[in-house]
């Protein structure tokens, strides 16, 4: 066959699409997530066909095992979406929301090998340059700034107010950027993930925004993420810097803003955590590991592309088969995780930075503003608590991500700048 079809007996996943196969977007998608992965594992086990934006197929892998041998074997699971089928053959157009998420680039995650060593060299040399100028004193600065905005009110939500803008307000300074495109890039990076019609608009801004930045410079050099992919000795073309812009962008922005309201959340809905980090007894690195175990900023990973016909849980794939990581169903593998609830402090196993050689670069850099952006907010904020009850909080799931919807909290009311 030329695409997923579901395994035969057992009954079609409810709000699915043709052959009985599961959507992974849309509305029953976006309240449902997690029902849909348990329903897909007790139907297909630890590989299960499914549906993208536009009923693209695809396999979502949901084992830990199975997961790990997608990303630690390129040579059958490669990164080139030009070997994609349903791609070469004409049934994804270019206004798909999946080709952002999916299409070839000349970045590090589009390829494999030498290509993908050179590339994202590129890449951790300047995350590194950023870290060892110190990346603190930017967090602390914008988190203050977003924390006056609120502080005389004694009210916010903190993922609209803080968490959804903040990490990009620190990404255009490493990148370069004026603080004003910070929050217009936030938006269009969240669309890009978000996926739906607007996807491909939204990422074609964000390209535009960063082709001036990029040629501004070529003319203006600073001590800048942007600089040194200009000055690496990898010597990047004009499509690899920008491509590389691009991704680091998204990636960074939208997986640690979603990470950092999860982290809040975990903080603000366990009494131990609050008491524990405020009195200095607990590492706020502790909840943000719990958290990436059970809620993963990437809930799915996009994408691998079979090399050749062969087996994975079960499973007949078929070379050019789209296959997408399901990291937040892994971790919750009752295969390795038989008790949800088993304490994982110290266990960093988790697969939310998904692994093997395009594991991601820019961990150190997001844990960073998350633990800096916790640690400025329960200083600043005395008498912090929330104003609804825990399981009141809701969320809303794309094929990707699934994002806290708000995180309604009252203080001490304080006058800004305090």
């Amino acid at each position: 066959m030329n695409s997923p079809t579901p395994a035969s007996g057992g009954c079609p996943v409810a709000h699915g699409g043709p052959n009985g196969l599961a959507r992974l977007y849309g509305e029953h998608a976006a309240k449902d997530q997690q029902g849909i992965y348990e329903r897909l594992r007790k139907q297909h086990g630890s590989v299960a066909p499914v549906l993208l934006e536009g009923d693209i197929p695809a396999w979502l892998v949901l084992g830990y095992r199975e997961n790990r041998r997608v990303l630690e074997n390129p040579r059958q699971f490669a990164r080139d979406s030009r070997i994609w089928r349903d791609w070469k053959e004409g049934r994804v157009e270019n206004t798909s929301p999946l080709i952002p998420m999916l299409a070839w680039r000349p970045d590090c995650v589009s390829q494999d090998g030498e290509p993908h060593r050179r590339l994202r060299a590129a890449v951790t040399d300047n995350l590194q340059a950023l870290a060892d100028r110190g990346v603190k004193r930017h967090v602390t600065y914008f988190a203050n700034k977003q924390i006056d905005a609120f502080a005389e009110e004694g009210s916010a939500d903190l993922v609209a107010q803080y968490a959804e803008y903040l990490p990009m307000l620190v990404l255009t300074r490493l990148f370069g950027l004026p603080e004003r495109e910070g929050r217009q890039l936030a938006v269009s990076c969240a669309q890009v993930i978000k996926g739906g019609a607007d996807a491909v608009a939204h990422n074609d801004r964000i390209m535009q925004i960063l082709e001036a930045l990029a040629e501004r410079k070529r003319a203006e050099p600073g001590a800048d993420f942007t600089t040194g992919l200009l000055s690496h000795h990898a010597d990047l073309d004009e499509g690899e810097i920008l491509s590389h812009l691009r991704l680091v962008l998204i990636t960074a922005h939208t997986t640690t803003s979603n990470l950092l309201a999860r982290v809040l959340q975990s903080v603000l809905t366990h009494a131990s955590h609050m008491a524990g980090l405020v009195s200095g007894q607990l590492n706020i690195s502790a909840v943000v590991q719990e958290v990436m175990w059970n809620t993963p900023p990437l809930a799915v990973c996009p994408g691998r592309f079979a090399t050749a016909d062969l087996e994975l849980g079960g499973q007949q794939i078929k070379s050019g088969d789209l296959l997408v990581l399901g990291l937040a169903a892994g971790n919750l593998d009752p295969e390795i995780r038989p008790d949800a609830s088993t304490d994982l402090h110290g266990n960093q196993a988790h697969l939310a930075f998904s692994g093997g050689a395009h594991e991601c670069p820019g961990q150190g850099l997001g844990q960073g503003i998350i633990e800096t952006s916790v640690d400025v907010l329960l200083h600043r904020l005395s008498g912090l608590r929330l104003t609804v009850e825990p399981g009141e909080l809701t969320t809303t799931a794309s094929t990707w991500e699934a994002r806290l919807d708000r995180l309604p909290v009252e203080f001490a009311a304080q006058t800004a700048g305090v």
